[in-house]
């Protein structure tokens, strides 16, 4: 049975129970996009034209293993990616956004979403100091192979056909909130920041008084904004809040927990 709002806060807030944060990575928790951010570390800082061009729709993340497969190629090893990673920019707010979370874990839950991959997750994570902030990373999985050559693999296989072919986020959101429950961890609420058309469908799974969080001028909140100009499908049950800087979702956050 679904529980009112109100209902919903009195049940959980009496248990002392956690808000669930949810954030996708490239274009959110840092300002560009790592997959392509790792070009920096080819001698040319250039693809091949031949290359790019086999990119195929919604097989991102086979193409990505192609340009692992070629920046190897070029003799650039794993720790000269690294390094290259450590300088992506953090969007505005986020280090800080993530810091408090650090620092509130007894309250709050934190896990990623992305369509990059682990390894890329993890260096930059660490480079910056906030790994502590994460329960869970959700990504593509990536290694370093006895090449030396960075590889790619498709997070999973699924059925919605509104997702690329590697990754339903909305499946993904769904199998660790049930995770959560058979483990006895409920959430009073969801809060989930992303930028792109991916982001969307999870949205669709989350509840009356959750928080939706489009950056601001991205492709999720233009989709979002399309839904309510046309009237299509069913209405999304939560709130959303459009943002600029975390520091705007620091203050979303703070008022569930305080």
């Amino acid at each position: 049975m679904l529980l009112s709002v109100g209902a919903r806060f009195r049940k959980y807030h009496c248990r002392g129970m956690k808000t669930l944060m949810v954030f996708d990575f490239d274009h959110t928790i840092v300002d560009e996009n790592c997959d392509t951010w790792v070009i920096r570390s080819t001698p040319d800082k250039l693809l091949p034209e031949s290359l790019k061009k086999s990119y195929e729709k919604g097989r991102w993340t086979e193409y990505m293993g192609r340009v692992m497969t070629y920046i190897g190629d070029q003799a650039v090893t794993p720790e000269s990616i690294r390094s290259v990673m450590h300088t992506i920019p953090f969007t505005d707010g986020m280090v800080e956004l993530f810091t408090f979370i650090s620092g509130h874990k007894n309250d709050i839950d934190c896990i990623i979403i992305s369509d990059a991959n682990t390894l890329f997750i993890d260096w930059i994570l660490d480079g910056a100091g906030i790994r502590p902030a994460f329960d869970k990373v959700f990504s593509n999985p990536a290694s370093i192979d006895n090449r030396g050559y960075v590889t790619v693999q498709c997070y999973h296989s699924h059925d919605c056909v509104k997702c690329p072919i590697n990754m339903c986020k909305r499946k993904i959101l769904e199998d660790f909130i049930e995770a959560q429950e058979k483990a006895g961890v409920e959430y009073k609420w969801t809060m989930y920041a992303g930028d792109g058309s991916n982001d969307l469908c999870p949205l669709k799974s989350m509840r009356e008084g959750d928080i939706a969080l489009p950056r601001k001028g991205y492709t999720l909140e233009r989709l979002l904004l399309a839904r309510v100009a046309t009237k299509d499908g069913t209405a999304l049950k939560p709130r959303v809040q459009a943002w600029t800087s975390a520091t705007e979702i620091l203050s979303e956050l703070k008022a569930l927990i305080q």
